[in-house]
């Protein structure tokens, strides 16, 4: 990935944890049944979902309302083939998780871009920009949890947002995959919970971030109008897509049904190693500034101090400090000089990053 085999991987959303042993449990004992032929999707499987977000969420869901999906991303394509034409144009909020940006350009549309706004270290919305946009938009792909900034958006930022796409009569795709991954002090609420019943919203949700199995590549959309999960249906079924792996259902089921006490306990983790980098910046590297994580595993650090051009960012990541980050500038042009931390990982293995990094940049200061 980065030209050499002693850089320390921290880029990818996955986590460096074990998932799971209920998971692994599920995984094997389906593996001992020796057929592994085609497979349909079991009622419990719907009812694992409809139990995590009443639990989890407060929101109360229906059966018919969920499309079972292969992933997120495949899902983000669809909606976009689903809901507009070619040409047309579809809203995103950079700096944002990079497929958003191919769902649109490689589907022949045309990228509205409501770039987020950045006020001493935390982002928002800027919504006078967004209905503008919205007025000539049809679509847009709304990140919740916000992924890199980490952002967990607050209930009058949703309802506003709800308010002009109502206005404008905007169909919302709400990627909520990094929901459960909350920290203390923030409440993650469901874009579809502040909608009214005719709202045109999709909700894309999916163990895989939460316990670790987005290899198995399994997510679910979460529809209440019924036109819209049919036009979604639709494009999956022209594709002959089919999700329905047994290892990914199985996987998937016994996450959502045994998976909470695992849950409680990665949370602290992920918040003591959140706040050892926080401190160990603020302490020993200054010129990093942590922008402000309420959310998800990924850490967004602000490296504008360092003086470096984008080039001499990446350069200076990978061969002097030996640490495989994401170039904040694979989220849009608005992650110019940040790079993104994934912190899902054993804690020596985060220390073992930061005393990388000072090191390298302790030597440019001689």
């Amino acid at each position: 990935m980065f030209g050499r085999n002693d850089v320390i991987p921290a880029w990818v959303a996955d986590m460096d944890f074990a998932t799971p042993p209920a998971v692994t449990q599920a995984l094997i004992e389906r593996a001992n049944h020796p057929i592994y032929g085609y497979t349909l999707f079991p009622d419990s499987l719907y009812h694992s979902i409809i139990d995590w977000m009443f639990q989890r969420h407060g929101w109360s869901i229906e059966r018919e309302w969920i499309v079972m999906c292969p992933g997120v991303v495949p899902s983000l394509n669809a909606a976009v083939m689903a809901f507009t034409k070619p040409g047309e144009s579809v809203i995103i909020q950079p700096p944002v998780y990079f497929p958003f940006f191919s769902a649109v350009t490689q589907t022949g549309r045309k990228l509205s871009e409501n770039p987020l706004l950045l006020d001493n270290g935390r982002y928002t919305i800027d919504f006078d920009h967004f209905e503008q946009c919205a007025s000539d938009a049809n679509l847009l792909l709304l990140c919740s949890p916000h992924n890199p900034v980490g952002r967990v958006w607050h209930p009058s930022e949703l309802e506003r947002l709800l308010q002009i796409a109502d206005n404008h009569n905007l169909i919302i795709f709400s990627d909520e995959i990094h929901a459960d991954l909350i920290y203390p002090g923030n409440q993650h609420h469901v874009l579809s919970t502040f909608a009214a019943t005719n709202a045109k919203v999709m909700t894309a949700m999916t163990p895989s971030k939460t316990f670790n199995i987005p290899g198995l590549n399994l997510s679910a959309l979460i529809i209440p109008d019924k036109q819209i999960r049919s036009a979604i249906n639709k494009i999956f079924s022209t594709m002959h897509i089919s999700a329905s792996n047994p290892f990914s259902i199985v996987a998937f089921e016994a996450a959502y049904r045994e998976g909470g006490e695992w849950l409680e306990a990665l949370l602290i983790y992920l918040q003591d190693t959140r706040d050892y980098v926080d401190a160990f910046l603020t302490e020993h590297l200054p010129e990093i500034k942590l922008t402000k994580t309420e959310g998800t595993y990924l850490l967004w650090l602000d490296c504008h101090k360092l003086q470096m051009d984008d080039n001499q960012l990446k350069h200076f990541m990978i061969h002097e400090a030996g640490i495989g980050m994401s170039p904040g500038t694979l989220f849009g042009k608005e992650g110019s000089r940040f790079m993104r931390l994934n912190i899902g990982a054993p804690r020596q293995t985060i220390i073992k990053i930061l005393e990388r990094l000072k090191r390298a940049h302790d030597k440019t200061k001689i």
